[in-house]
């Protein structure tokens, strides 16, 4: 059937509009990827859903969190949900790699899934673009093993370094190895950082407004809106069925796709000791997060401990406070090295970190001994090595 050119027009038209009226349902500063027709089809037809957030304090804090947890009990209002907040602030994303596990996956499967490190990527861990994919891609790997079905949303959360390199023409690390992982894995991204960049040189909001690295209500609204504009848009139409994401080839073969923690068990201590610390006697605040948890401990200068491990990567997830200072480590009897455990946040605090010690072993069996320098380390009052959890990356 041929039209007029009239009605081509028209419907060329229509088709415009269409697609223009499409494009204003989702947020400007997000970036709409892949399908999320699992999740909607998981929470329609079955009447459960689990959800995860992991990320850190922004995470963790009343913020977008609870919002976004309203906002899918109204949209599926027949659903019964469980709700996962693995939120724990000053972490980064090799931390998130290693908890995964057992802060996330160990709850069951996961139909939808957010994520956000970029702050804490940037202002806490200080990484390079190779460090940051390393941790952030084995979190979207790890979880996409376990749960091939599993949706994902990322939010870049902002802080006023990420606003400055948008000024000046540039990229933060952090953003560039996020952006590297979510666009190979096909995700959903909400640039916040963008978002928040634009509206305050556009006098729309100022920085205080916003409520700063940690969001006001009003921050937080801006970002849960934007959140709700992709899944609106992506749950449209109805779906009927499941299909697992595709999975691609890693974008670095040594990230922390099988991260976990090791435990304790096995483990030879000379001087160290397992238990929990008497917080009330040592100087620093701390957080009521590691309340009433055990941790290996060594304090005094020679105290190590020794044990072997199965995998390409192994780690310390430490509390580091204004008594720590170096570490030293030796694997497979090679000759010892010095590690840095204090953070730049450790004067008064004591600071949850990941600690890599070494990557991109062989696979395979390796031992290790970790011990407290003799020296003092400049600046330092002390060695104290307080180990929460021990991280591996496995085979």
């Amino acid at each position: 059937m041929k039209h007029s050119p009239i009605a081509f027009l028209f419907l060329l038209f229509s088709a415009f509009m269409s697609l223009t009226f499409a494009e204003a349902q989702v947020a400007e500063n997000t970036v709409l990827r892949g399908s999320y027709s699992n999740s909607q089809y998981v929470f329609e037809s079955t009447g459960k859903g689990r959800v995860a957030f992991l990320g850190g304090s922004i995470t963790e804090m009343d913020g977008y969190r609870p919002m976004i947890c309203e906002y899918l009990q109204k949209k599926f209002p027949k659903t019964e949900f469980d709700f996962v907040a693995a939120g724990i602030s000053s972490t980064c994303s090799d931390t998130g790699a290693f908890r995964l596990e057992s802060h996330v996956l160990s709850r069951g499967p996961i139909d939808l899934f957010f994520l956000e490190f970029a702050v804490n990527d940037d202002q806490d861990g200080f990484f390079s673009v190779e460090h940051s994919i390393r941790g952030f891609e084995g979190i979207v790997r790890h979880i996409r093993q376990a749960c091939p079905n599993v949706d994902i949303v990322i939010t870049f959360f902002v802080n006023e370094n990420l606003m400055r390199k948008y000024r000046e023409g540039n990229v933060a690390d952090s953003i560039k190895a996020h952006s590297l992982v979510a666009e190979k894995y096909d995700i959903s991204v909400i640039n916040l950082a963008k978002e928040i960049q634009e509206q305050i040189d556009a006098k729309k909001i100022t920085w205080r407004e916003f409520g700063g690295v940690h969001p006001a209500p009003r921050g937080n609204r801006i970002c849960a809106d934007m959140i709700e504009s992709i899944l609106n848009e992506a749950w449209k139409t109805p779906a009927n069925s499941l299909k697992p994401h595709p999975m691609p080839k890693q974008i670095d073969l040594h990230s922390y796709v099988n991260g976990k923690f090791r435990g304790f068990d096995d483990i030879e201590k000379n001087g160290f000791t397992l238990g929990i610390p008497n917080w009330k006697m040592i100087p620093g605040s701390f957080r009521k997060t590691f309340a009433n948890q055990p941790f290996l401990c060594g304090t005094k200068p020679g105290d190590s401990c020794s044990f072997e491990f199965e995998g390409t990567a192994i780690g310390l997830f430490v509390l580091a406070g204004p008594d720590s200072g170096d570490a030293e480590f030796s694997i497979d009897g090679g000759d010892f090295q010095k590690v840095r455990i204090r953070h730049p946040y450790s004067s008064g605090l004591h600071y949850p970190r990941t600690v890599v010690l070494a990557d991109g072993l062989k696979p395979g069996k390796h031992s290790i001994t970790i011990r407290v320098p003799e020296a003092l380390t400049e600046n330092a009052k002390g060695n104290a090595l307080r180990i929460l959890q021990v991280t591996i990356n496995c085979e």
